[in-house]
């Protein structure tokens, strides 16, 4: 199941953020979104864990809860659109 975590804090990284999951289940990847000019987290990443009841007990345990003076918002990520698709 993959998750959208949001409102993480800039100083991050996919290491913490995969033992932050890990609590609740086996991590199958981190993805930290960073600005591609910079390079600096943009405060969310995507987490795939090994199977739904996992990533319920993520969502569970992080949505709503704080992390580094930051509330976290966790839900299960929306697939993504092609690029252009929302372009006329």
């Amino acid at each position: 199941m993959k998750l959208f975590i949001g409102n993480l804090p800039y100083i991050i990284s996919e290491s913490d953020l995969s033992l932050l999951c890990s609590g609740f289940g086996e991590v199958v990847s981190v993805k930290l979104v960073r600005d591609p000019f910079s390079g600096q987290p943009k405060g969310f990443a995507f987490v795939e864990m090994l199977n739904r009841s996992m990533g319920h007990k993520v969502m569970e345990g992080l949505n709503g809860k704080e992390y580094r003076h930051r509330e976290l918002v966790c839900s299960e990520a929306k697939p993504q659109k092609k690029r252009g698709q929302n372009r006329r």
